[in-house]
């Protein structure tokens, strides 16, 4: 097994782990989630939630939360893309709304420390 290879296994792996270890819901639910596309060059990944979590009403701030913290944990990863196949808005109408979640540092620079998630 090349270098390059056992590097692109080893980064699919900890994007798999990070989903596994930060959002059992999603399986716990009867959802999934799966890597769709990888690129390592420019550090693009898109995930595909299904089963459940299709229709379901927090997918979208899954996957904002998903968006928001896998940038943070896994360096190589630059971009997430992720879906329920619903449309690109989890299937609930678009809008301009997006959450802030513990931690995150918003427009005017402050800093949200509200309690932690549980996912």
């Amino acid at each position: 097994m090349s270098t390059e290879t056992k590097g692109a296994d080893d980064l699919e792996d900890r994007v798999m782990n990070f989903l596994r270890r930060n959002f059992p819901q999603i399986q716990m639910h009867g959802g999934s989630a799966a890597i769709q596309n990888l690129d390592r060059e420019s550090g693009e990944v898109t995930i595909m939630l299904g089963g459940a979590c299709s229709g379901c009403g927090i997918s979208p701030m899954t996957i904002q939360a998903i968006k928001s913290r896998m940038v943070k944990e896994i360096p190589e990863i630059n971009q997430v893309h992720a879906d329920t196949g619903m449309g690109g808005d989890g299937g609930m109408g678009g809008g301009d709304m997006s959450p802030s979640f513990p931690g995150e540092t918003t427009d005017e620079g402050s800093s949200d420390e509200g309690p932690q998630a549980p996912f």
